[in-house]
Formats: structure tokens, sequence, C-alpha cells
């Protein structure tokens, strides 16, 4: 029987998602599965190891049904995941506590004490930026709170990390998982001695490091038997949705930045050489040994237009919301939005940042609003992508996916502000492509990495309207004046 299909598996914030792809990269089946999240306190943000586990199995049995294709035709599967949950976790391997994931801000105490005192030591050799979500963090927290499953875990692992310990009974985690950890040394590419010292935990805690070409095989014939794959169907390691993004949009090379909005955003970009941002405005994550992955994420992308379409009680879709912006011209008539309404990560690194409207006058209306809103996302990716300029160079091309990147009001406005030209792949699923094609590496089946882009079906190019790109110019001059003020009053 001829094999010519592959799978990337995508362990999100908001779902599980696993897409059949052809090794052309076009999407043959999907399926998703939504996550529940907890929030037992004020800021915490908690999800379910097990249950995500359930929902990865599912996912995987539905998407092989939907493409109508037998278990045994998968050639292999590769593993993406968001990155910096946390778990505590006992010698058998079951939860002592529920996963901590990335928008938790217990640990703000903890954030301001690092970034007082040794924090910056930390960034500068593990690339990881001082903030509630990284684990460093939150194993400060658990420390100095005293937290029950923390004095009583035997291992300390993301929801990947435990998903795979479920599946194929090791404790294995990629560079670029490793990375977000804030306990991972760029330099020696093993785990950092004063990181693990600091928050008093044990190297033997931690999970093997591995390449994210790393082979899975041995899955357990129970869980092989639900999935309705071969067991003998071999997995990769694949590594953290943000690298995996880049990959599966063609962002490899110098100068291609990567462009992703969802419910947050980020912007990324491949470089050979590994640094860290001398104003803690960027991160720098390992991927292979060759490369690192460069940016900064936005905890405020298409949540502050959903936001506003609820404000505003917008019954309509969010098409036809975005569409009332084009009746306002480039820079909303004065009016500016700094969208830090769910705090913010980069460039500002701050949870307790606020979002602002500025400028407003009697003369305007909802749809001034809702171009600010697109028009502030956008400012705040391209500040962000001022201080990746600054570490790794000037863009030549961004690629662009996510959510957002179906709006061609907001995919002209990224190619203004930006003044480049935009290319979005057909397939919104970058991430679990990305992580089918380290797959497809990791079996011998494809030469390299690079290899991809001639296997990612693009739409048409955005061209940047000059004069547009001017106007935003002027505007964002005055967005960046405003947000620095702001900056005193969070």
């Amino acid at each position: 029987m001829s094999k010519e299909y592959v799978m990337g598996l995508d362990i999100g914030t908001t779902s599980v998602k696993a897409v059949v792809f052809n090794l052309l990269g076009n999407v043959i089946s999907e399926a998703e599965e939504m996550i529940t999240s907890y929030y037992p306190k004020t800021g915490w943000v908690e999800q379910d190891p097990n249950e995500i586990e359930r929902l990865a199995v599912q996912a995987v049995r539905k998407s092989i049904h939907k493409a109508s294709i037998q278990g045994d035709e998968l050639l292999t599967i590769g593993f993406s995941s968001a990155m910096h949950s946390l778990i505590c976790v006992d010698s058998k391997g079951e939860p002592l506590s529920k996963a901590i994931i990335w928008a938790d801000g217990r640990s703000n105490e903890q954030t301001d004490k690092l970034l007082q005192g040794e924090g910056m030591k930390f960034y500068k050799r593990t690339g990881m930026p001082i903030h509630p979500m990284s684990p460093l963090s939150k194993l400060l927290w658990m420390k100095e709170t005293g937290y029950d499953p923390y004095r009583k875990a035997a291992f300390f692992m993301s929801i990947k990390e435990f998903v795979i310990l479920k599946w194929f009974g090791q404790r294995v985690v990629d560079y670029s998982m490793a990375s977000a950890t804030g306990l991972f040394n760029r330099q020696t590419f093993q785990w950092d001695e004063e990181a693990m010292t600091f928050v008093n935990i044990q190297k033997d805690q931690l999970s093997k490091i591995v390449p994210p070409t790393e082979k899975l095989t041995g899955i357990t014939k129970g869980v092989s038997k639900e999935m309705g794959i071969s067991e003998s169907t071999p997995f990769a390691m694949g590594a953290a949705d943000g690298q995996l993004a880049n990959l599966g949009i063609g962002a490899i090379l110098p100068g291609e930045v990567a462009v992703t909005v969802g419910t947050s955003g980020a912007i990324r970009q491949f470089a050979k050489s590994a640094q860290v941002d001398k104003k803690h405005e960027t991160f720098c994550y390992a991927f292979t040994e060759d490369f690192s992955i460069i940016g900064g994420p936005t905890n405020n992308g298409g949540i502050a237009l959903q936001w506003l379409k609820e404000l505003l009680n917008h019954q309509g879709s969010f098409d036809e919301l975005t569409k009332e912006a084009e009746r306002v011209s480039p820079g909303a008539e004065g009016i500016l939005f700094h969208p830090y309404i769910n705090g913010e990560r980069a460039p500002l690194w701050n949870q307790r940042a606020k979002g602002n409207f500025f400028g407003v006058t009697i003369t305007h209306k909802k749809e001034h609003f809702v171009r600010a809103v697109l028009e502030g996302i956008t400012f705040n990716l391209y500040q962000i992508g001022k201080a990746l300029e600054r570490v790794a160079g000037e863009p030549e091309k961004l690629f662009v996916n996510g959510g957002l990147a179906r709006s061609s009001l907001w995919l002209q406005m990224v190619a203004d502000v930006f003044g480049k030209e935009v290319y979005v792949p057909e397939s919104h699923h970058s991430a679990a492509w990305g992580a089918a094609w380290t797959a497809l590496v990791s079996i011998g089946k494809v030469d390299s990495f690079e290899d991809i882009k001639k296997n990612v079906p693009m739409g048409s190019v955005v061209k940047p309207n000059g004069e547009n790109h001017q106007i935003y110019l002027e505007v964002y001059e005055k967005y960046n004046k405003v947000a620095n003020d702001l900056s005193e009053y969070f």
C-alpha cells in the first residue's frame, strides 16, 4: 500500500488539532478538540493534562477517519505544542497539579524580584524573557509559597512532555520547548545549573534534551489502537508552535519574518547566531543546534477585536465588523488604540499593562474604533518587529498567518505599516505543517528543513501602498510616544 500522508499534531492553548497532509503540504483533513481552561483564582489559568492527552488521541482518530485513509498509510506524525506550560508529576508519571499555562500570572511578584535582581543574568544565558509565563518564574513561586505539588514532585514537565510520557514512556524534551522554560543554557545546550539551583530543583527532575528530529517509536498498544494507527508508526519530537509556524509558512531564510495573529500573536525570524536583545524586548530560543528563532509574542491579537465586538454588541460576523473599518482612512482620524487589554508580553513584558484609546472626539463612530483596534494590533506587532530588527537585521519579506490573515483589510494594513510585501499561505495550519515536515526530515523522507519552501501552497502577494506607509510611519511615532507615557501608570 502506498504511504503518502503525514500528520501534524498541534497541542495549542485553546485546542488540540490533528491535520493530515499530503507531501505537497495540501490539507487532506483536520480535526479540532477544544481545551477547557480553569481559573481557580484571579490571574491563575490552568488546564487538565489528562484531559488534553485524551483530546489528542481523539483528534488523531477523527482526522484519520475524516481523511478516509487507513492508519498504516501515515508515514509519520510530528508534534507541535504551545510553550511555557508547567506540570508537577509524580514518580509514576501521574500529574500532581494541573498544567499551569503561559497565560497564568500568579508569579507576578517573583517576576518583579527577578527583574530587580538576578533576572537579566538568566535572560542572557537562556534567551527566555523574565515574565510570569516563564516556568522559571512559576517554579520560583512554587518554591516561595510552599506549593504542595512542587514539594512532592518527582518531575517537572510541559504538556507536550506529559503526552509523550503517557504514549511512549519516555521523558524527553526538544531544544525549543526546553528553551522556553528559562532553565536551558543556549551556549551548552544543557540545563542551566545556576537556574536549577535558584528554584531548588535537580537535573534528574527535568527531561532529557533532544533535537526536534528525534524519532519516537513503540507507542503503547492501547493508544495506537484508539487512534487507529499502526503500532510501528514513527513520531517525531517536533518543536514549539512558534518555530514550527515559521517553518510551515516557509519563513526560514535570513530576512524572512513570520507574523502570526490568532487570539494572541507573534513576530519571529530564524537566525544562525543566537542573540538576546539588550533592552529585554525579544526572546531567543533554540530550534536546532545551528538555528535559533528570535522574536516576540503579544498577548493581544484577535482577542482585542473579539473584546471590541462584544463591547459594541455587534451581532454580525468578524468580516462584517472589519468591513466597517474600510470606510475610515489610515490613522482612524486621530484615534490611537494601545491593545494591552490582556496585560502584555513583548514589547513591554508587563503583565500589569492596560489598554487605552487616545484621541477620541465627539465625531468618532463605531467604524473609527474598529479601525483603531486593527491598527493598534498592527502597530504593536510593528514595535516588536523594530526590536527584532535590532538583533536580526531588517526584514525583506513578511509571511503572515493566523485567524486575522483571513481579513484582506488587515493584510493590506500589515503591508502598509511595515512597508513590505506580505505572503500568505493557503492553509492556516502552518505549525501543524511544520511539525509534519520535521517528522518527514526525521524519517529521511525529505532531505532538509529548507526544502519545505517548495511545499508550502501560497496565495497571492499583498503589496504595500507607499502613500499609506508614510502616513502610518507618522501615526506610529505618536502611538509610540503615548505608549511610553502610559507605562508609568500601569
